[in-house]
């Protein structure tokens, strides 16, 4: 868990890169209660996601789930080495493990800190 990062309650997190700018992920907790992560489906650059929707699909050895979105935006960027090497969900959840990039205008307000995250995988 990294303390700059905003997380979902579907345990994805968010990174403001830049103005307006975020990256998407899923968390390590996610990626350890998946299991091997084996397969990414994302969105195509310049779709539009909406918070709390559906804006993917992760598969591993145990399940398959979907992936939803923690802020409503525009894809910008895909992070391809995570679709052909979808295991880096589970070794680098945090940086080469990255999702995609979205445009945002606003964040929600029901995303949570590190703390509020940690005490919410926690009970």
């Amino acid at each position: 868990m990294t303390a700059e990062l905003l997380y979902s309650k579907d345990h994805e997190w968010v990174r403001v890169v830049s103005d307006g700018v975020a990256v998407i992920g899923v968390t390590d907790y996610a990626a350890e209660q998946l299991g091997d992560v084996v397969y990414v489906d994302l969105p195509e650059s310049g779709d539009e996601i909406s918070a709390g929707s559906e804006m993917g699909e992760i598969e591993s050895t145990k399940s398959v789930s979907d992936l939803f979105s923690p802020i409503s935006g525009t894809v910008s960027e895909i992070n391809q080495a995570v679709v052909d090497s979808p295991e880096l969900v589970n070794s680098s959840p945090f940086d080469d493990g990255w999702l995609l990039t979205v445009s945002f205008d606003a964040l929600p307000e029901d995303l949570l800190g590190a703390e509020d995250y940690k005490a919410f995988t926690a009970s």
